[in-house]
């Protein structure tokens, strides 16, 4: 059985990117070794070189990535794309845990890693996360009702149904994709989180949902589960601290936050 201690957590970064400190800090805390590599180490453009299969899970975190020209994450997904997508490919073929956050569900969404096929990365993007419905930056905290029955590692940790605050924090999060791939999704059980209001009414609308997204989708999986992008931002709310309301709602501080099972779930797959 491998410890926490033995596991290498890669938090990928490139110009523009944000929360990779909070990323590699959350797994750290849970007795990893979490480095944050610039997208240049494993291009071998820069030193120490690194690859993909020096380490056993792999975090895109948020932020604007290259400026989210052209489209949000595209410049990011491109230069990985065009040198390492056989190498991507072939990680998440090996069934290496893959999160991406924000920006990163964003970037893994126009790499083709999401919505994904059984075989690994489509041959293109075939999804887009859209401008929001109300054509603003929403900054927030939102709530999410888990529909993740926990074969994936990311939502192993929760209960199905399960309502959980999470900060939320885009202005294109909005998952957009045909009617017919929509409906697979769904049947496919792709579907890790929704955006709900307290009680866990998924059907609530603005501001519970604050992108449009149909559905109410904040979080998907590749058809095996081991890759997952959400908008929310887990890392921000690792410890019960961290969130904003503690004080009001009598949450222990100093208890974990509502982030922190998705790690664990990570983690405690890893170690098996």
């Amino acid at each position: 059985m491998t410890s926490p201690q033995e596991l290498n957590i890669a938090v990928l970064r490139i110009e523009g990117t944000n929360c990779e400190d909070e990323a590699a800090a959350a797994f750290s805390q849970l007795g990893c070794n979490a480095e944050q590599v610039h997208l240049k180490q494993l291009l071998g453009e820069a030193k120490p070189h690194r690859k993909l299969a020096d380490y056993d899970a792999l975090f895109l975190p948020g932020g604007f990535s290259a400026g989210d020209y052209v489209r949000a994450g595209a410049i990011f997904a491109a230069r990985l794309r065009a040198g390492l997508r056989d190498s991507l490919d072939e990680y998440i073929n090996s069934g290496a845990p893959v999160l991406g956050v924000c920006n990163g569900f964003q970037i893994l969404v126009e790499t083709g890693a999401l919505p994904g096929t059984p075989d690994g990365l489509s041959e293109g993007p075939e999804a887009v996360l859209h401008t929001n419905d109300s054509n603003r930056f929403e900054a927030r905290t939102v709530m999410l009702k888990v529909e993740g029955n926990g074969g994936s590692p990311f939502t192993s940790r929760y209960a199905r149904g399960q309502v959980i605050a999470i900060p939320n924090a885009h202005a294109e999060g909005k998952l957009q994709l045909p009617d017919d791939q929509l409906a697979a999704l769904e049947q496919s059980g792709q579907v890790a989180f929704r955006y709900c209001d307290p009680e866990g009414n998924t059907g609530a609308g603005y501001p519970w949902n604050p992108n449009g997204a149909p559905g109410n989708i904040a979080a998907i999986t590749n058809p095996r589960g081991n890759v997952l992008g959400m908008m929310p931002h887990p890392e921000r709310v690792f410890h019960g601290w961290q969130h904003s309301d503690w004080a009001s709602n009598g949450r222990n501080p100093d208890g974990p936050g509502d982030g922190r099972p998705l790690f664990e779930g990570v983690i405690e797959h890893l170690c098996r």
